[in-house]
């Protein structure tokens, strides 16, 4: 009875940057699940989508660059024409920047803080109007980081993006609840992805982190679909305004 409530079947959800990374394995995890998937990427998700189909899901390939917000509302009108309507979001989408708090740039400031933050507000935004007109509540999982609960260092508007992620989380969590909406983040630890190239190919800092992680391995896509699933279903329809940490415990470090 209880694996029931993670059953995604007849549920589309609009997953953001998922042609690669963790963004992909939540597509995946979430098709697996029952769900028909929305991709919103700048880049072919051709893999994703090959794979998705393979579970017999629908993939709904979607191009937009979401540092420009103008690009939402038609967006999730072509989402919600899908399947008539929109039950799940997944805001994934992000870049990082790396350089010296002393020398860091505005274009960078503003080019990580447009897709990391306010694409996740105002996308947010738009899916919740959706599901407040729908009348049946809806998911909304925001993707935050190890840096909305650290400072970390060469990154400083990847960590103002991912602590204002948290924040709004909880501000979105606790005027829409009572409408059936459930906003929830994820905060994925040290993952082997493509933002962490830079990091694993050196040597003494890939050795610091590993010592630092309890479960000693970098993490790993896959690592999010269960909680994904988790967050996207009925089995966390009391769960409002929290951030998971899956993270190998760092944070209990």
């Amino acid at each position: 009875m209880v694996l029931q409530n993670f059953n995604l079947a007849g549920k589309t959800a609009i997953v953001t940057g998922c042609n690669t990374g963790l963004g992909q394995g939540m597509a995946l995890a979430l098709a697996q699940a029952g769900a028909d998937i929305v991709g919103v990427n700048v880049s072919e998700p051709d893999e994703t989508k090959a794979a998705v189909e393979a579970l017999g899901r629908r993939f709904l390939d979607l191009r937009a660059n979401l540092g420009d917000v103008s690009c939402i509302p038609d967006l999730v009108a072509q989402a919600k024409a899908l399947n008539g309507s929109v039950h799940i979001l997944v805001n994934n989408a992000g870049i990082i920047r790396r350089e010296d708090a002393i020398k860091f740039t505005e274009a960078d400031w503003d080019d990580v803080m447009d897709l990391n933050l306010k694409s996740v507000f105002f996308l947010s935004q738009a899916v919740a109007k959706v599901f407040m007109a729908q009348g049946s509540g809806g998911k909304i999982i925001n993707i935050a980081s190890m840096l909305s609960f650290q400072g970390g260092i060469r990154v400083p508007s990847y960590t103002a993006s991912k602590s204002g992620v948290m924040g709004i989380t909880r501000l979105m969590a606790n005027e829409w609840a009572s409408h059936g909406i459930n906003v929830n983040a994820i905060a994925p630890g040290y993952m082997a992805t493509n933002n962490t190239a830079q990091l694993r190919a050196d040597e003494q800092r890939n050795s610091a982190i590993l010592e630092r992680i309890p479960a000693g391995r970098w993490g790993k896509p896959e690592d999010l679909a269960g909680p994904v699933v988790f967050l996207a279903s009925p089995a966390s329809d009391y769960v409002n305004g929290y951030t998971i940490a899956v993270d190998g415990g760092w944070l209990a470090r």
